[in-house]
């Protein structure tokens, strides 16, 4: 081995000027700290007096730990953490209550390590728990009525609390490659988030005049296209016409 040489892996150290110079603006005008790919295995603590960027980007890093100092960026919106070697995340990631989005993918968390204070996030629209090593999912989730998509992917879950499932405003939840007992008990899972569209019927009566000129125009459109197809009753008939079919039914003993 060579004399010196580090036993372990020596992650980027990133300084106050290297993170100023990581934000961007983004196309809605929020200002984001890209700090992604850099190699980090320690949460660098100079970030914080950035701490009123709405959106922070530290996926693809090699970070073990949040700190509970992750509480100080009160302005947060969006936080990305996919990717790392998370094993668990501090309480107080339930402080920041303005996030819509929180992806924590691709870590090594355990049902055991996620904090009950995720139930705290009530403006979170976006939750990715996927590629973990989750065997069960808080029913406190339920408490997210804000939440409209759900990523537990690619974990080891045999059931979905019915509390998530049933979210009021819950429009796509992603639960593949998970042990479940039954196979169709995904599909349902996927089915059970399907909304019913409300269908009002109203009299002509009922209508401006504008709202039923559009449906009586439509309605006639409707009633040509009819006009065009060819009836059922009214078969075009080419006694000529060999099919390949026909043929291969004639031929179909030789082949045998």
């Amino acid at each position: 081995m060579a004399k010196g040489k580090a036993k372990g892996q020596k992650g980027k150290k990133i300084t106050l000027k290297a993170a100023k110079n990581s934000i961007r603006i983004t196309f809605d005008g929020r200002r984001r700290l890209d700090l992604s790919k850099m190699g980090i295995t320690t949460f660098p603590k100079c970030i914080l007096k950035l701490a009123d960027v709405d959106e922070l980007d530290l996926s693809r890093n090699m970070l073990k730990k949040i700190p509970d100092s992750i509480q100080k960026f009160q302005k947060l919106r969006w936080l990305d953490l996919h990717s790392n070697q998370l094993e668990e995340l501090p309480e107080a990631i339930g402080m920041l209550q303005n996030l819509v989005y929180l992806n924590i993918s691709n870590n090594k968390l355990t049902s055991k390590n996620l904090p009950v204070e995720l139930n705290l996030l009530k403006n979170l629209r976006t939750l990715n728990l996927g590629l973990n090593r989750l065997d069960n999912i808080p029913t406190t989730l339920g408490a997210l009525k804000e939440l409209k998509e759900v990523s537990l992917f690619d974990n080891f879950l045999t059931t979905i609390p019915t509390s998530v499932t049933k979210l009021p405003k819950l429009k796509k939840l992603n639960v593949k490659r998970n042990p479940f007992p039954d196979p169709t008990q995904q599909e349902e899972h996927v089915d059970s988030i399907k909304r019913t569209e409300t269908l009002y019927l109203v009299q002509e009566k009922d209508l401006c005049c504008s709202c039923l000129k559009m449906c009586q125009d439509e309605r006639d459109k409707l009633n040509k296209l009819k006009n065009m197809i060819p009836s059922s009753s009214k078969k075009l008939n080419f006694p000529s016409l060999l099919t390949p079919n026909s043929t291969a039914k004639d031929n179909q003993e030789q082949w045998r």
